[in-house]
């Protein structure tokens, strides 16, 4: 956990400081007096503040759900992640299959429960499917508050 939080954080500078050098170059763009330079300035002062947010959108995003994961298994509702793999470490597909329908009863069930959509986005994530797994994420942090 140290260890990634480290990591994050020297991307982070890496990013601020690329950021920083592409805004040096968009503002002498600015400055040039010509229609082409000052429009790739401009471009070039939107991208990196789009990009930090996008980042730092991200971080968040992580750091709510570690709370929701941290929440659930202090109150030991976080499911065991028993699912069979296969040799290439990807689930068998038929049993993450039955999980996914266990937890999506359960969220249909409860649907004001943020626990439960909590769930349901770990079954997604086991199945393979980050799209619709993230999307039931930020539901529950939607619910949590």
């Amino acid at each position: 956990m140290r260890r990634t939080k480290a990591t994050i954080a020297v991307l982070v500078l890496v990013l601020l400081f690329y950021a920083a050098l592409i805004g040096f170059k968009g503002v002498a763009l600015l400055a040039s007096g010509v229609l082409v330079g000052q429009l790739l300035g401009t471009a070039l002062l939107v991208m990196p503040v789009l990009g930090l947010f996008l980042v730092w959108r991200e971080i968040e995003f992580g750091r709510r759900t570690a709370v929701l994961a941290r929440t659930l298994d202090a109150e030991g509702g976080l499911p065991v992640d028993d699912v069979p793999r296969r040799p290439s470490g990807r689930p068998d597909r038929r049993a993450a299959h039955d999980l996914f329908e266990r937890m999506r009863a359960q969220a249909e069930a409860s649907p004001e429960d943020w626990r439960t959509w909590f769930r349901l986005a770990l079954a997604y994530d086991a199945a393979g499917d980050r799209t619709r797994a993230r999307a039931a994420a930020r539901h529950a942090i939607a619910l949590h508050g």
